[in-house]
């Protein structure tokens, strides 16, 4: 099972540090995903830099969010 989001921290180009509840840290590059219809508003008036950590995952607003699997099994480990 995938541990959930603790913390989240934005970073230049569209990248996240992403914290799991095991100590765990991960970077997630978002570039890719924002030609997707449900993540192209990120790129606008700086709403990529709102995200925040609700329910064990990274969300922006009611409409777009980004599983914590994505995450973890995507994202770069970043050691301790």
């Amino acid at each position: 099972m995938t541990p959930d989001v603790v913390r989240v921290t934005t970073l230049p180009n569209f990248g996240l540090q992403v914290e799991f509840e095991n100590g765990e840290s991960r970077r997630f590059n978002m570039q890719p995903y924002l030609t997707y219809p449900a993540f192209a508003g990120l790129v606008e008036d700086g709403l990529f830099e709102k995200a925040h950590v609700q329910y064990g995952t990274v969300v922006w607003t009611d409409e777009i969010d980004v599983s914590p699997d994505t995450l973890y099994l995507a994202g770069e480990r970043v050691p301790a």
